[in-house]
């Protein structure tokens, strides 16, 4: 294959991924092939879908499945940021730097050889885009085209309250969804826009590791990616300022997760504010002031990790008379903008930012918009779970407790440790709790937080018995495998009962069994 510098000549020249490998040309033949020819336009389409991320392609995808004509429209790659930028190479990378440490605990954990070495970071990079690239044709253009969906690549911009030109064409709808997504946040920083800082859109096009990273948010990614280049040998500074890393968790939660890792060698300045970030060419220096003292990092490079920003430039929405803000495409309740014709949905107008979350709003979207609702429904409605990804896990759904306080809602909170289940002991993952929020003098489910090595597989059940209105009760008489981490759920359920096994039904209980005597 041609060397880093070289752009071959099939390559799309908007397309910033490196290296030029098998890899990446499989890739972007796969999600952006160049010189794709433009369908003929119909005289006017069902729906008009800008966007090819997972909320595009999932909506496209079931109106196109229904019989409707539908037109696709992308500017840049299909898969969107989760195939791409996101969730696809994010966990190919917490995997590989998991096995990592795994290999060199096994000597004091499992009586396993002794392993020696640095590893090949150059190799985890490979496999990461291998993978990629094999698991993109679920989302590549052709087989949108196979689905029957007319398929656009380039730019879209409204021109109209009914029409969106593309290209050289104007296509004509009855309904448009805008799925356009987010990008990362450059956060005002004086000195940022002139370095060559990375994000999520470039840290996984990296072949080698960097010896010193200093990572600028603590949020979900930031955390992700700290421990994961911690694992793989970095030395990780992590700069945010919050009080706490994942701010949005629970602060127990948050404790194990910060203590997991500053244990792994990650360097946590919270409550900090950078002051400037230069770069000479060699390295990064991020001047931080942090609870009163000032203190320089110097890095080989720096991840820009503070947020996302919606992806509405350029799409013309006051033609359409779409209203906006900075948060991105105004909706309501079933995902309609102000202009009544179209939708927007995803990340470009979803305050949760997550993959599931554009999937399960894009199953909404096409009833809500062609069907006058029958079979959507309201956004309010969706119970949406959360994972971040840091080892150990820590999942969430449902209400946290302050949400709850906020909505007037008083709770009873049952908590289990991990270091109760025999499982996780003998895995040696007994580092985690599970938290539920029950409503006051009930079994009612009404949120609940686990933190635990497989929280993102755990969480399910949380979040059927929310969805389903089953009670901590019921969950406590399924039978649950053993050993398995799951048993938790039916340890909180047993906590709940004594719990609720009150004086006064201890005095009937005993009353009954002298009856008996």
């Amino acid at each position: 294959m041609p060397p880093h510098d070289t752009v071959p000549a099939d390559w799309p020249s908007d397309v910033a991924l490196f290296p030029y490998d098998d890899a990446n040309a499989q890739l972007v033949r796969t999600v952006a092939p160049k010189g794709w020819p433009p369908p003929v336009p119909k005289d006017r389409y069902d729906l008009v879908v800008i966007g090819a991320g997972t909320a595009g392609l999932v909506s496209a995808a079931i109106a196109a499945g229904l019989g409707a004509r539908v037109a696709l429209i992308e500017r840049h790659l299909f898969g969107g940021d989760c195939l791409n930028f996101g969730c696809v190479p994010s966990k190919a990378i917490i995997r590989a730097a998991r096995a990592w440490t795994e290999a060199r605990r096994a000597t004091s954990q499992f009586g396993g050889p002794p392993v020696t070495g640095e590893g090949d970071f150059g190799a985890v990079m490979a496999r990461l885009r291998r993978l990629r690239a094999d698991i993109s044709h679920v989302d590549g253009v052709e087989r949108f085209r196979a689905l029957g969906i007319d398929v656009f690549l380039g730019e879209a911009a409204f021109n109209g309250q009914d029409t969106v030109r593309v290209g050289d064409a104007t296509l004509r709808f009855r309904r448009a969804i805008i799925a356009t997504g987010a990008r990362a946040a450059r956060p005002p920083i004086p000195g940022l826009a002139d370095t060559p800082y990375d994000t999520n859109e470039s840290i996984f096009s990296a072949t080698e590791r960097p010896n010193r990273l200093v990572v600028i948010g603590g949020g979900p990614i930031g955390a992700e990616l700290a421990q994961s280049f911690a694992r793989f040998g970095s030395r990780v500074t992590v700069v945010h300022a919050d009080v706490q890393v994942l701010p949005r968790e629970d602060a127990d939660a948050a404790a194990i997760v910060a203590t997991s890792l500053e244990a792994e060698g990650v360097h946590l300045i919270n409550e900090a504010r950078i002051e400037r970030v230069s770069h000479d060419g060699s390295q990064f220096t991020v001047d931080v002031m942090g609870k009163g003292a000032e203190l320089r990092l110097d890095a080989d490079s720096l991840l820009v990790a503070t947020g996302r920003t919606p992806n509405v430039e350029g799409l013309n929405l006051e033609a359409a008379e779409v209203l906006y803000t900075r948060q991105g495409v105004t909706v309501d309740d079933r995902l309609r903008t102000t202009n009544p014709r179209v939708y927007a949905i995803g990340d470009v107008s979803s305050r949760l930012q997550f993959t599931h979350m554009a999937d399960a709003q894009a199953r909404l979207v096409v009833a809500n918009a062609l069907f006058f609702g029958i079979g959507g429904g309201r956004v309010s409605a969706l119970v949406v779970p959360r994972v971040t990804y840091t080892d150990p896990e820590v999942a969430h759904v449902g209400l946290t407790v302050e949400e709850a306080a906020a909505a007037g809602q008083t709770i009873d909170t049952i908590r289990v440790d991990l270091d109760d289940n025999d499982r996780a002991r003998l895995d040696g993952d007994a580092h985690g709790f599970l938290k539920v929020h029950l409503a006051t003098g009930s079994d009612r489910i009404l949120g609940a937080t686990l933190v635990a090595s497989h929280a993102g597989e755990m969480i399910g059940e949380m979040s059927v018995a929310i969805t389903q209105g089953v009670g901590l009760g019921a969950l406590g008489k399924t039978i649950h495998p053993y050993p398995t981490q799951s048993e938790i759920f039916r340890r909180a359920a047993d906590a709940w009962r004594k719990r609720a096994f009150t004086s006064r039904a201890r005095t009937l209980f005993a009353a009954w069994f002298w009856l008996f005597r």
